[in-house]
């Protein structure tokens, strides 16, 4: 701004005359302009600049998943969704993954397979969202790409081509784009060996702390069509290490709250095994027999959630039932009460678009449990009950 009020004077001065000086004063105008302009992009939607924001005010965020799951979800659910955040001043999006269902519809108008056309039906929507959006594949998207009716693709390969269409740079997605820390250190496993876990994602914004995490259902890729037990090890390991980082960064930066975002859901405890693992809310131990590709992680997780202290939102989709609540617990059955587990409403394909809606958090850094929940339920979505 000093630089451009020195041209004004310079212009003024100038011997040339009225002429240099109107043509000075357009330039300096223009300038200001400018800047001012990118300074309002940059404080309403994050802007692509490369640095975190720990300017502490209040906004909000807007989190969806396990979309779609059918032509009509697909065709008139998610673009009602989508309609209705960019109606909302949001700060940025995030899909907690799942592309589309578990296995493919046969002669569906929309892609139900793991063809090159799913990803970028999801590029598009993405795309039309006005903020930031940011996405974490979900086990629909790779994990479960293998089995005959989702095309027999190569789980990995497809997991390569989400991180090098969705993951290529250090920004979001949206019409607006959000700058992120990427874990760059080649700890995963692709198909040409170890390469960077580039969906892995971390930005604080307002004086939050956020961070995605590739943790996926069908037991975290041990178990269904082809497990891939090494392929686990590798970003397990990954996941934890990120995790961990995520932590420290937020102490280092004094941060109110963290936020972590990711697919699966991995079950806390004994309550409810029709939508997750059964676990010994104590030692974290899977009960139900299945292969457990969570304990490890969720023993890391519980460390770093009680040393922190202060308030931790874990997000996730997987199981398709939305709630709020605190099922995490110590290793002497006590409730972690700064935890909290965020479903995202998501799939029940049979209702058509009874369940495409979306989570509106509204982030106040200086109040004491920072995050509050607040469902849309999109009206032009609603089925059993019409809209007033």
């Amino acid at each position: 701004m000093e630089e451009c009020r020195n041209m004004m004077k310079a212009a003024q001065w100038n011997s040339q005359g009225w002429q240099t000086t109107r043509k000075l004063a357009g330039l300096a105008f223009a300038i200001l302009l400018v800047a001012a302009s990118t300074a309002f992009a940059a404080s309403r939607f994050g802007g692509d600049d490369d640095r975190d924001d720990d300017e502490r005010r209040s906004y909000a965020i807007g989190l969806w998943g396990d979309l779609p799951y059918s032509d009509v979800q697909a065709l008139t659910g998610v673009p009602n969704l989508i309609a209705d955040m960019n109606r909302h001043d949001l700060a940025f999006t995030a899909h907690d993954g799942d592309l589309k269902a578990g296995n493919a519809t046969v002669g569906s108008a929309t892609p139900t397979t793991c063809s090159d056309a799913l990803y970028l039906q999801g590029l598009n929507y993405f795309n039309s969202l006005k903020a930031p959006a940011i996405f974490t594949p979900g086990d629909n998207d790779w994990t479960d790409c293998d089995r005959p009716s989702n095309g027999g693709f190569s789980s990995l390969e497809r997991l390569d081509h989400e991180r090098a269409l969705f993951f290529s740079t250090p920004f979001s997605l949206g019409q607006h784009r959000l700058h992120q820390q990427v874990q760059t250190a080649p700890l995963c496993l692709g198909v040409s060996g170890m390469v960077p876990c580039v969906e892995n994602r971390r930005w604080t914004l307002g004086g939050v702390t956020y961070a995605t995490i590739n943790i996926q259902g069908s037991c975290n890729n041990l178990c269904d069509t082809t497990p891939s037990p090494a392929e686990f090890a590798a970003r397990n390991q990954a996941d934890i290490l990120w995790v961990q980082e995520t932590f420290e960064e937020a102490r280092t930066l004094n941060s109110a709250a963290i936020m972590l975002i990711t697919q699966a859901d991995p079950g806390f405890d004994l309550s409810d095994g029709t939508r997750a693992p059964l676990r010994d809310p104590k030692t974290l131990a899977e009960t139900d027999g299945q292969p457990d590709g969570f304990q490890s992680f969720l023993l890391a997780l519980r460390d770093q959630v009680i040393a922190f202290q202060k308030p931790v939102a874990y997000v996730h989709g997987d199981s398709h039932y939305f709630r709020v609540d605190k099922p995490f617990q110590n290793s002497k059955g006590q409730r972690l009460e700064n935890f909290t587990r965020v479903e995202t409403f998501g799939d029940n394909q049979a209702n058509g678009t009874n369940d495409v809606n979306w989570l509106k958090i509204l982030v106040d850094p200086s109040s004491r449990e920072v995050f509050a929940y607040q469902p849309q339920i999109v009206p032009a979505n609603r089925v059993a009950v019409p809209a007033p």
